[in-house]
């Protein structure tokens, strides 16, 4: 059977994109801080074609084997969100003991949580799709490892990766039929904590405050949301053009990571903005039909949560960098730099191709 090749080619066409604007973001700052202006950009493409080696295995591997051995890949994650957190094995960048270190590169386990939990929590509802609207028979024993894992990354702490993969696997709940006031149960409590999370760290009040009026700390905590809609305010229908970003001199901090929209934006206008969202609903479109054909109750949740995270991460770091939610360290799917980002997005779409292949 052939591959979702609308899927696979929108995918390397919006990867590629990604590694010319993660050039034309850093190549400044690299030339200044490494005197390389390629630094950046060689880190992106050796994880680039990492990727497509992958994509290359993972199309090939029948995606019942996840099923098979959810459970051990679930254990994985689950010892490396551990031992991230050793001192001298788990390396700190940005104040978040979240890294293992490799040489100039970084791996994040935590980005490779979200795809273990997904596999578990498909082969999870597939096996208990009778029990679903049964709290405590059903969802209750699920809901206990996810908490487990939010807690481990929290630790870190990486907010803003934790948050994604709640919402991914609450999404991908929803749509196996629990009942509604379930829902309502864990939102009540997800607001207690996330209201007990802003109390005990401060960081997370001070963005709060600089969402609602970044001015009131231009020069600190609202420093970064207001250089990112000074990108993306004046860029009009065609922008700048590439590689002419003012706010990459120095004024929005690492744009090459959370905030490359922002750059997008300033270099492309409108017109670029459209494109690029255009691509990632092209993404989520094709992998949402692969999910709806798909009869396997596992390949159809395992579909929908790979492809709902990936648009889910998008959304969210739009609303970000527009200065519509507060800054959270979310990355741009397939564009943002950063190797465990991207290759995480990659091992998604190989799976998803997979399951089209024997759709």
């Amino acid at each position: 059977m052939k591959i979702d090749k609308v899927l696979l080619i929108t995918t390397i066409i919006l990867i590629v994109f990604g590694i010319l604007m993660v050039y034309s973001s850093s190549n400044i700052w690299a030339l200044y801080k490494y005197k390389d202006a390629f630094k950046y950009v060689k880190a992106q493409f050796i994880f680039f074609i990492a990727g497509l080696i992958l994509i290359s295995i993972l199309i090939k591997i029948d995606a019942s084997y996840y099923e098979k051995y959810s459970n051990k890949i679930l254990f994985i994650c689950f010892m490396l969100l551990i031992l991230v957190l050793i001192p001298g094995i788990g390396k700190v960048r940005n104040g978040s003991r979240s890294w293992f270190g490799i040489g100039v590169l970084g791996i994040q386990p935590s980005e490779f949580s979200k795809i273990g939990l997904i596999i578990y929590t498909s082969k999870y509802l597939a096996h208990n799709n009778k029990y679903i609207k049964d709290i405590k028979k059903g969802l209750l024993p699920l809901f206990m490892i996810i908490c487990l894992f939010f807690l481990l990354i929290m630790l870190e702490p990486d907010f803003g990766t934790a948050m994604v993969i709640i919402l991914t696997l609450i999404g991908l709940i929803y749509i196996s039929g629990p009942k509604l006031s379930f829902f309502i149960k864990i939102g009540l409590i997800g607001l207690v904590g996330i209201v007990i999370l802003i109390a005990i760290a401060p960081y997370r009040m001070q963005r709060i405050v600089s969402y609602l009026n970044p001015w009131s700390d231009p020069l600190g905590s609202g420093f970064q949301i207001i250089q990112s809609l000074y990108a993306i305010g004046p860029s009009s229908l065609l922008g700048k053009g590439f590689g002419n970003s003012i706010q990459k001199n120095f004024y929005l901090p690492e744009p090459q990571t959370d905030f490359i929209f922002s750059i997008i934006a300033e270099e492309f206008g409108f017109l670029g903005v459209i494109l690029v969202i255009s691509l990632f609903f092209i993404i989520f479109y094709r992998a949402i039909k692969i999910s709806l054909r798909e009869t396997d109750l596992f390949k159809k949740y395992l579909v929908f949560g790979l492809s709902f995270g990936i648009i889910l991460q998008v959304i969210l770091n739009i609303l970000v960098v527009t200065g519509t939610i507060p800054t959270t360290g979310i990355t741009l799917p397939f564009l943002s730099y950063g190797g465990s980002s991207l290759m995480v997005s990659m091992i998604s779409i190989g799976i998803i191709l997979n399951v089209s292949r024997n759709n």
